[in-house]
């Protein structure tokens, strides 16, 4: 909980000084490079899933470690981190791991406006190019959704929340339509009224607690066990 109100405080700070307080370092590519080097180092693992996101991904593993590491899952997530920050690590955290499958979550923090102005276009340009270095390098994909929220603490001033969000999922199920690629759905287990996160899953409306990573465990596992099966040539 004490890392969550650090990120928030750090968020708010950024966005009303607009200072970036990793300027040397904009994505990030240091906070998992020691983590990276030991896995690369370790047994090769042909199973390994790795998610790559933001602080919904990140206190994901602080939360439910033992779910990571019962199925060959390596978290990558950081607190705060926008699409295009994800897509310029996504070498280093990503491919260069080796994984047989990823598993996309980002977009909360573009609409909540982290790194200036939303542009859905560009989320979906960065979603996209996540996608194809992946597929590219014999990597399959899965793109999951938003998941629901109806404001920011960090930056209350962002107008249509609800609607982004469900503007940028129809796009991201279009996309992955149009890829054959797995989708994995969070949205409608994760809300109780097709906006706001559901109180029992959330201590801030953002962020999934215990119970609401329970609910996502499922559905990730099920999209995975999906892709096991011999008739799925993805």
């Amino acid at each position: 909980m004490m890392k969550r109100i650090i990120i928030v405080v750090m968020m708010l700070w950024n966005l009303l000084t607009g200072q970036d307080a990793l300027a040397n370092d904009w994505a990030n590519k240091d906070y998992y490079a020691q983590a990276n080097r030991a896995l690369m180092a370790g047994e090769p693992d042909a199973e390994r899933v790795v998610l790559m996101g933001n602080s919904i991904t990140e206190f994901w593993f602080e939360l439910h470690p033992d779910f990571f590491g019962s199925h060959h899952l390596v978290g990558r997530g950081i607190g705060g981190q926008v699409s295009s920050q994800m897509l310029a690590r996504f070498r280093q955290d990503v491919i260069n791991l080796g994984p047989r499958i990823v598993v996309i979550n980002c977009g909360t923090n573009d609409i909540a406006e982290n790194n200036g102005p939303y542009d859905e276009d560009i989320t979906m340009d960065n979603i996209k190019s996540m996608t194809e270095l992946a597929l590219s390098h014999g990597i399959k994909v899965v793109l999951s959704s938003v998941l629901p929220t109806d404001g920011f603490c960090w930056n209350p001033g962002v107008e249509d929340v609800v609607g982004k969000i469900h503007h940028l999922n129809q796009r991201i199920v279009d996309y992955c339509a149009a890829m054959q690629i797995p989708y994995v759905d969070y949205y409608p287990v994760m809300s109780s009224d097709g906006a706001a996160m559901n109180k029992a899953l959330t201590d801030d409306g953002v962020h999934p607690n215990s119970a609401g990573y329970d609910i996502m465990e499922v559905k990730l596992l099920d999209t995975l066990s999906q892709m096991n099966q011999p008739n799925n040539q993805q």
